[in-house]
């Protein structure tokens, strides 16, 4: 059931000056069109609300964060800015330099609606610093209906053995069995896919948050790195430095069978014409109890007294976490309602999916950026790449690079 703005917290709101009309300019990096039409979508709601968005846009993620950064060192910070569901912006809060938003958390019971790993991302020693606005899952497996079917399989696999399987019976027939984009950022993704659904989640939890010896050595996560080193042969020649969403083209066009990557690609099959369920496949691990990483998208809102402004950031909160905006907005960006208490029925089938898992904690965890600080993750997926790039890379080579790369 969603729950409105109490009396008192409307009061409270109301009498900072959040319904006036506010002028905030917001500073992000959606610049492509699927993502440009989303963001449309919290520029619209929040001039619902009255108030006047100033748009900012920026190529890239980590030239926008800078930018924002830079505005905020440098006297002048927009109302709000764009980050990652991660600890990107904990050294800033560390630091002083953004506001927090606790009231508008409060009044809308972000304890009982949000997702764990969002709230634990996003509370910083009892504060609420950034609005989340979707749930990102990067392990979804995306298929080609046209390739199972030629490929004799009837099934989605449940277990690393029935994928494998899947795997092989691709390659007989002649389609790519695994679409990878040989990038940094893609081949960490298919680690962390693999350390998910083959480790389990204390192991997952271990060695992203943990990251001791005695985790990294154990046989389970040695297992996980054969298990990620035996996938290489079933990529294809052309995969060193190929985008993402030109790998997804080949699942697109059914040249390969499976591409593992984050929902974002829905927006390609969708710009392609191509139906969920009907041209192509979509499951979230291996298995009915598989793990869901729950990553995302957030805004922080960088420090000032100014009235206007915190107004503005706090009608902001407000207008982006609407269920009607939340669903609008999650249709285009190809993500999952980071509120757990809305109806996702007129979403797409894999979104639908998506939501249903995140209301049960069981199976969610945060991703690995979450677990540690940006240098970190950092090397860890340099070492990602290192392992999966070098010829005759060995189980035992690998934990071992694995366990430089993690250690504080």
């Amino acid at each position: 059931m969603i729950k409105p703005l109490t009396l008192a917290a409307a009061i409270a709101v109301a009498s900072t000056g959040a319904w006036a009309k506010q002028e905030a300019e917001v500073i992000h990096w959606w610049t492509s069109g699927g993502e440009s039409a989303a963001i449309k979508v919290l520029a619209d709601s929040y001039e619902a609300d009255g108030g006047t968005w100033k748009d900012s846009a920026v190529a890239g993620g980590s030239n926008a964060r800078s930018a924002a950064i830079n505005r905020m060192i440098g006297g002048s910070p927009t109302t709000a800015a764009l980050f990652n569901t991660s600890q990107q912006y904990h050294e800033m809060v560390a630091e002083g330099m953004l506001n927090n938003i606790d009231a508008v958390a409060a009044a809308n019971n972000w304890e009982e609606i949000l997702p764990r790993p969002t709230l634990d991302a996003i509370k910083v020693d009892g504060h609420y610093y950034a609005a989340p606005v979707n749930i990102h899952m990067p392990g979804w497996f995306w298929y080609s209906k046209e390739a199972f079917e030629k490929a004799g399989i009837d099934n989605e696999p449940n277990t690393p053995e029935e994928l494998f399987a899947t795997l092989d019976k691709l390659k007989e027939a002649g389609f790519i069995p695994l679409a990878l984009g040989g990038q940094n950022w893609q081949e960490n993704l298919l680690f962390a896919t693999v350390l998910s659904n083959v480790g389990g989640k204390q192991l997952y939890l271990d060695a992203l948050g943990k990251r001791d010896s005695e985790t990294i050595n154990s046989e389970e996560f040695k297992q996980v790195v054969d298990t990620f080193l035996k996938l290489k042969p079933y990529v294809d020649t052309g995969s060193p430095g190929r985008n993402w969403n030109d790998t997804t083209s080949l699942v697109i066009n059914d040249k390969a069978g499976i591409q593992v990557m984050g929902d974002w690609a829905k927006g390609e099959f969708t710009q392609a014409n191509k139906k969920p369920g009907q041209d192509y496949g979509c499951f979230p691990g291996l298995g009915d109890d598989s793990l869901y990483i729950v990553g995302g998208d957030v805004f922080v809102f960088p420090k000032t007294d100014d009235k206007q402004q915190v107004a503005a950031q706090q009608k902001l909160v407000q207008s982006m976490l609407k269920p009607e905006t939340q669903i609008e907005f999650n249709n285009l960006k190809g993500s999952v309602p980071v509120r757990t208490d809305i109806d996702v029925s007129s979403m797409d089938i894999c979104a639908q999916k998506g939501a249903e898992i995140l209301k049960v904690a069981e199976r969610q965890v945060p991703d690995g950026s979450m677990l540690m600080e940006e240098y970190i993750y950092g090397s860890l997926k340099d070492a990602v790449t290192e392992v999966w790039n070098s010829r005759d890379m060995t189980t035992a080579k690998a934990v071992k690079i694995f366990e430089n790369a993690l250690r504080d």
